[in-house]
């Protein structure tokens, strides 16, 4: 049999490597790892770290764009790459980097503990409009009213839509449309009677209102939640709180 029909498909990935302990600055290393068609960027980098360089490092958990951990820059775009299969990306070497706009940890891996500490901000719960004994029995919704609110919990906090935000890069202390789209779910719930301490947390110069409308967080969000959506809703609601409390005993003030 000839030697080139035996030859092993590979594949080329430039990572960009970072150890804040060792490394004076990023830097990308070269791997070449075998190909298969049914690959995603996710197997192709635990190959490497099984097998040519144990001490890469990313964050990954369920394999099945659930979790939302193994989110990175490939070629230039945020996406998951347990999610992402080779043969849907251009030929040639692969360029993988951690997500951008976050401090890099190590390697591939950013730190969260700013995009958490946003998360919790918005009260990320439901707060009931009239609490109820488990006697009085559970809290009713109509499909209409799930459909208000369903699309925006599908997100799994993969901070995809983080990284493409020109804004947040711009401005780390802005709030982002992955927590205002939480936000969404969370006051389009008919259950839930927290609307106004919410809107109170987005009314300010890092809230809301710093959204340049770009949309392409929509774009990249691997579960279609359309955050440029719930900001689009936000905005309008926290408008209409504005002009109301003119009318409010007291007035504004």
């Amino acid at each position: 049999m000839p030697e080139a029909a035996t030859a092993v498909k590979t594949v080329e990935l430039k990572i960009l490597r970072y150890r804040p302990a060792s490394d004076e600055r990023p830097a990308f290393g070269s791997f070449k790892v075998p190909y298969t068609e049914d690959m995603s960027v996710l197997e192709a980098l635990q190959t490497i770290k099984d097998t040519l360089d144990g001490t890469l490092s990313f964050r990954w958990s369920c394999r099945m764009a659930v979790c939302g951990s193994c989110g990175m820059m490939i070629n230039g775009k945020p996406q998951l790459a347990c999610n992402t299969l080779l043969r849907n990306l251009p030929p040639g070497p692969v360029t993988i980097e951690p997500l951008n706009n976050f401090p890099i940890e190590r390697d591939l891996v950013v730190s969260v503990g700013d995009f958490v500490k946003k998360i919790e901000s918005i009260y990320p719960y439901i707060i009931p409009k009239e609490p109820k004994t488990v006697a009085e029995g559970p809290y009713l919704q109509t499909p209409a009213q799930l459909a208000a609110y369903e699309s925006f919990s599908d997100c799994i906090n993969c901070m995809l839509c983080y990284a493409a935000c020109p804004q947040f890069g711009e401005n780390p202390n802005f709030i982002g449309p992955g927590a205002m789209a939480l936000l969404q779910r969370y006051n389009g719930d008919s259950r839930d009677g927290g609307q106004q301490k919410r809107l109170d947390t987005i009314h300010g110069e890092d809230g809301v209102w710093s959204c340049t409308a770009v949309g392409y967080c929509s774009e990249v969000c691997p579960k279609q939640v359309d955050p440029a959506n719930a900001v689009n809703q936000n905005k309008t609601n926290s408008a209409f709180d504005f002009f109301l409390r003119f009318l409010r005993p007291g007035g504004a003030r």
